[in-house]
């Protein structure tokens, strides 16, 4: 989702959740020769069918499971308590790992929201947007803004390493702009403490920037233990859209070649020509069939 759009919706959906509060692997799949990122469960981010979740929770879980998903991550918790969620989850056949909050919610209600994600029994907890330093500030941020965003990254890091969990960023396009030559998200990766942040890669978003996503895991592969699988092509008015997998311009085969220290990943697509459930199903048969 757009930055904005994906700060607006996690801002509510931090409010409902704070009231509903009250490897092994990796050396065997080298030794098959089989890419990791090809042996992980395939997971879905819910932003995809927030929609049809809004209308008919339970059904649509059972429609993304049938649509070949084991694994989710959140992004709201649709005015749930944590045990209502988890059952969902269970009741459907899914896990969910990974949850959504933005960094200025997770600052406002961060015990609530560990204890919450500690129920759900989440692997992740992470934050979709940085923020400024001045909150009533508006605009693009600034330089000393994402430093800000840094610092506040690590130490909310640290209390979610201290609950068992693992804190992350998921990146936008606004990340790979600069100030005076310097790239916002190489300052993200220099300021913030491997041992407390990850990095969830929307490598969808880092094509529309005009980055190579694959660059970034090359160079630091132990930071990105995350993706966001998305595919995109150009709209109408000469931004980026996503479409579904494998009709779009991002190169999969080679990112998910170069991702090594993969943990997870998350198909999602924000936009839809078709039927959204149709969609996702294509999506999964895509990264099943998808050949290294």
């Amino acid at each position: 989702m757009s930055f904005t759009s994906r700060r607006s919706f996690l801002k509510a959906s931090g409010a409902v959740a704070a009231a509903a509060c009250a490897g092994a692997g990796h050396l065997a799949a080298k030794s098959l020769r089989i890419p990791m990122g090809l042996r992980l469960p395939i997971g879905l981010q819910l932003y995809s069918v927030r929609e049809l979740l809004a209308k008919d929770f339970d059904g649509t879980l059972r429609k993304v499971k049938a649509a070949g998903y084991t694994e989710v991550e959140a992004a709201g918790y649709y005015d749930r308590t944590a045990q209502e969620f988890r059952q969902a989850m269970d009741k459907a056949g899914l896990r969910c790992t990974s949850t959504h909050h933005g960094l200025d919610v997770l600052r406002a209600r961060l015990d609530e929201l560990i204890e919450y994600g500690h129920r759900l029994g989440l692997d992740y907890i992470v934050s979709p947007s940085a923020m400024h330093r001045d909150p009533a500030a508006k605009g693009p941020m600034t330089m000393d803004d994402w430093h800000f965003s840094a610092d506040e990254m690590n130490r909310i890091g640290e209390k979610v390493k201290a609950a068992g969990m693992t804190f992350g960023y998921h990146n936008h396009d606004a990340e790979f702009d600069n100030e005076d030559g310097v790239v916002f998200y190489d300052e993200l990766l220099r300021l913030t403490d491997p041992k407390l942040v990850v990095f969830e890669m929307d490598c969808g978003w880092v094509v529309a920037a005009g980055r190579n996503p694959v660059e970034f895991l090359i160079k630091s592969p132990d930071r990105f233990q995350l993706l966001h699988v998305k595919d995109m092509v150009r709209g109408a008015t000469g931004g980026f859209r996503s479409t579904v997998m494998g009709q779009g311009i991002v190169d999969y085969q080679a990112i998910l070649r170069a991702a090594k220290g993969l943990k997870r990943y998350y198909i999602e697509q924000e936009d839809f020509d078709i039927d959204p459930i149709a969609a996702i199903r294509l999506d999964a048969e895509y990264m099943r069939k998808l050949k290294l």
